[in-house]
């Protein structure tokens, strides 16, 4: 969606690394945001962006308006109906479907063979997969690392919104995280312990508060209230002030653990 980060150019650089072409896809979808979230403060610098791309193999940047993606009289939407409905999509109701709508609207116009998503957003990339899948799109999605500053926190556009003490202080949602996973590691398999080390370390931090802590089936998104025996998705939304920050890690539980 623009004001390119370190995250975004990983992925250019995969898709640099996998494919002959690389068509990077510069919009600010107003499809995916509701009408009181932070549309008209979202960072924008597509003189910046531009200039950044040029130092990678970019066969061509397609930057639309919002006339092109939704003409007048718009009213045809691609929406999931399972995986969208919990986590970001419980907190976030129109979320998905903007999402939805504009990839299928970019995969149609560009045709690509491959599309590169990131991993920080996890269950969006798991909704495009579901709707490669169901909707037969001849494309292979490949999932890209999440990019951390050097204190943990993901990078994300939105932590310009946040000072550099304010971006320390997010830091401890990486901590968090990985305190729940190095008990996951030393073979603790009850969710309510794993949530409840997440959350504690959270709240330490006075100035954060927390959307939701959840641990979940890695496919189906479904929560685990009991022992985790498969692959997990631990997922995490907080909030420091005004500015929503989301994180996750996956973890692959051995059957015989």
């Amino acid at each position: 969606m623009g004001a390119l980060h370190k995250g975004h150019l990983s992925i250019v650089t995969k898709a640099n690394e996998l494919c002959s072409h690389t068509v990077v896809s510069i919009y600010l979808n107003p499809a995916q945001f509701s009408p009181s979230e932070d549309l008209g403060t979202y960072p924008q610098n597509l003189i910046h962006d531009l200039k950044t791309l040029s130092k990678f193999h970019v066969k061509a940047i397609f930057i639309p308006t919002d006339s092109e993606m939704y003409p007048e009289g718009f009213s045809t939407h691609v929406q999931e109906t399972k995986l969208s409905t919990v986590l970001e999509g419980k907190s976030r109701p129109t979320f998905f479907q903007g999402v939805s709508t504009v990839v299928a609207k970019l995969f149609n116009i560009v045709q690509p063979t491959h599309a590169f998503f990131g991993e920080k957003d996890a269950q969006q990339l798991l909704i495009i997969k579901k709707m490669v899948k169901d909707l037969a799109y001849p494309i292979k999605i490949i999932a890209c690392p999440i990019i951390r500053q050097n204190n943990g926190l993901a990078i994300s556009s939105r932590n310009s919104y946040m000072s550099k003490a304010e971006q320390d202080t997010a830091s401890i949602i990486y901590r968090a995280l990985q305190n729940g996973k190095n008990l996951i590691i030393s073979g603790e398999r009850d969710t309510q312990v794993i949530r409840d080390k997440i959350t504690s370390t959270i709240l330490k931090e006075s100035k954060l508060r927390i959307d939701y802590v959840s641990i979940t089936d890695a496919e189906t998104l479904v929560e685990i209230s009991e022992n985790i025996s498969t692959k997990i998705l631990v997922s995490i939304a907080v909030f420091l002030g005004k500015t929503r920050l989301i994180d996750n890690f996956s973890y692959s539980i051995l059957i015989n653990s």
